[in-house]
């Protein structure tokens, strides 16, 4: 419930739902009503570090943590200028230290850690490359515009299926009620059977919708190429051919290990092998382990290459 309260005012979204959090620079959170309180003349100092703020600055708050709310308005802030992209270095070291110095930079200004120094790093920077900052700040320009326009004409293009699907079922909705209002008068003033008046009215309404499906466009059920969609073709793989005799014949596993031959199961427990070993528990046992297996594992590891010979090369 803090990350919901006025630090000041001590008022929570739980006593007004409709409160407004707002936060500057500094990353410390405010309700609307004491910003307007505080900042009457346009300037002031913030309730909890006393840096001096602005009241034009400050701005709703987006995420619950105050702490979240400045980093991402530093970040902001630090890659107006640190505008590079990849394609700007000669080489992806360059490029990954570049990242590395931006990163550290958002670091110390977040975490108030030598501030004074980061921010003649950043005013260095800005004198250095100016021109580079422009020309990326002019890309990104017509890059975000472009994007606008593709978004602007989606939406156009969704308000206009809309409104289409809108007329479509609405002259739907009409026909059927000019269906009914003729079906009614129908039996209203007619003299034939009101069985029958039915039924024709039903066949009709039938016909018509016949019609319809005919007249819809046919769905597509092949590519381009000709290849049907769906799983269907699989039918028509050729069927795997049966040899005579065994599929598989089972040969055991032949492990070389250049040692001693291991024992059996039954000889680890029978010589005693497991008395230096110990038993499971209930929930081990569950989980398969078994002290024997252990064992087992322990002396193919000290048995394995205890007969190995280095064989001597030849010149």
């Amino acid at each position: 419930m803090e990350d919901f309260t006025c630090p000041r005012c001590k008022t929570s979204k739980f006593q007004n739902p409709s409160l407004k959090m707002m936060v500057n620079v500094c990353g410390h959170g405010l309700c609307e009503s004491c910003v307007d309180l505080l900042f009457l003349k346009g300037s002031g100092s913030c309730p909890e570090c006393r840096i001096p703020l602005r009241r034009n600055n400050f701005r709703i708050q987006l995420f619950e943590d105050a702490a979240v709310e400045k980093e991402v308005d530093i970040r902001k802030r630090v890659l107006r200028d640190y505008n590079k992209k990849e394609e700007d270095f000669n080489s992806l070291a360059e490029y990954n230290d570049y990242l590395e110095e931006v990163e550290t930079i958002i670091y110390n200004l977040t975490n108030n850690i030598d501030i004074v120094n980061t921010n003649k790093r950043i005013e260095q920077y800005k004198r250095d490359n100016r021109e580079q900052i422009m020309k990326s700040k002019g890309k990104l320009g017509r890059e975000e515009y472009e994007l606008e326009e593709l978004l602007e004409y989606e939406k156009q293009q969704q308000e206009l299926r809309k409104q289409e699907i809108f007329i479509e079922e609405s002259e739907i909705k009409k026909k059927k009620i000019r269906e009914k209002e003729a079906l009614i008068d129908e039996l209203m003033f007619s003299s034939e059977n009101a069985k029958n008046i039915v039924e024709t009215f039903a066949q009709q309404v039938k016909e018509a919708k016949e019609e319809e499906a005919k007249a819809a466009p046919v769905k597509k059920t092949h590519f381009s190429s000709g290849i049907q969609f769906g799983r269907n073709s699989q039918t028509s793989f050729l069927p795997v051919p049966i040899e005579d005799g065994p599929l598989f014949i089972f040969k055991p596993l032949s492990v070389q290990t250049d040692g001693p031959k291991l024992p059996t199961e039954d000889e680890i427990v029978d010589k005693g092998y497991t008395n230096h070993v110990r038993t499971e528990n209930e929930q081990e046992r569950a989980g398969g382990f078994k002290s024997n297996i252990a064992c087992m594992r322990a002396l193919q590891d000290a048995f394995s290459g205890l007969y190995h010979v280095k064989k001597a090369f030849v010149h």
